[in-house]
């Protein structure tokens, strides 16, 4: 491999473009290894909520014991992917706080596609998905996850953290219903570039939400995350917290970011979490 395409990310650029006076971060921090970038925010923040202005970018070149939801673990290798968490204090009714994981889904997928040509999909609630020529896998079709997000609320603001597999060759990912930014024939593969934008898209939808109070609906972010999403619409069957199964068709969102489902006998359930599965697109 060209060792140009694991290059260390420009930091001094960075800061230059996204950082104020000129961007819309007022700090970032880069890190050469971390175990999770959503954990060492975290305590930063506890320790020293000064030290950390909202909004705040933490990025790690290397991140080795990364969280999923539900306490999973997601590992890449060193300067492969991007793996970022945003701290943001959005002043706005806790309950309205569920939409944050589809809000920066809506972000991940906008900067994907105006930037690198990647016709990326959301997955409610915390996925953002590609359509491969890849062979189906049940549960998912011929998509396959190029990103993951994990939002976490601390006493003092957000953390909202993104994984974005860039430049992974097939063996190098884990699963194989996972797909990166090379595979997918993205026009970028620069990590700077690429931060660049996902910074930027996050920061101009959140700041919109924020400026609505946090009304999805207002601000016009309910329309364009269900435009994203490949889960509204779907057949599909959804693993629940409590160890059973729902089956049936997501018909849209709750007014707090929960998935509505209609099963077989037209009774619309609303679920807050769970692990989904597309059975069928429509």
């Amino acid at each position: 491999m060209d060792p140009d395409v694991r290059a260390p990310l420009d930091t001094a650029l960075l800061r230059d473009l996204l950082c104020e006076p000129h961007g819309p971060l007022r700090r970032l921090h880069v890190v050469e290894t971390s175990e999770s970038t959503n954990t060492e925010l975290a305590a930063g923040v506890a320790a020293d909520p000064a030290a950390w202005p909202a909004p705040a970018l933490l990025v790690a070149e290397h991140q080795v014991a990364g969280r999923g939801r539900a306490g999973r673990s997601w590992a890449t290798p060193a300067r492969a992917a991007l793996t970022a968490s945003l701290l943001v204090r959005p002043q706005v009714p806790r309950g309205r706080l569920g939409w944050l994981p589809l809000l920066a889904g809506l972000a991940t997928v906008t900067a994907l596609r105006s930037t690198l040509g990647v016709q990326a999909v959301a997955k409610w609630p915390n996925d953002v998905l590609v359509l491969t020529d890849e062979p189906e896998i049940e549960g998912w079709g011929r998509l396959r996850k190029i990103a993951g997000i994990l939002t976490e609320v601390l006493p003092d603001g957000v953390v909202i953290g993104v994984g974005l597999n860039v430049s992974q060759t097939r063996e190098e990912l884990p699963v194989p219903t996972a797909v990166s930014v090379a595979q997918v024939g993205g026009a970028s593969i620069d990590r700077t570039v690429i931060l660049t934008a996902l910074a930027e898209a996050s920061v101009s939808v959140l700041g919109r939400w924020t400026e609505a109070g946090g009304d999805v609906h207002s601000s016009g972010l309910a329309e364009e995350v269900a435009a994203v999403s490949a889960t509204v619409g779907a057949s599909v069957r959804v693993e629940l917290a409590d160890g059973t199964e729902l089956r049936g068709t997501a018909t849209g969102l709750a007014a707090d970011g929960a998935l509505l489902v209609e099963d077989a006998s037209r009774t619309v359930r609303t679920v807050h979490t769970g692990d989904v599965y597309h059975l069928r697109l429509n």
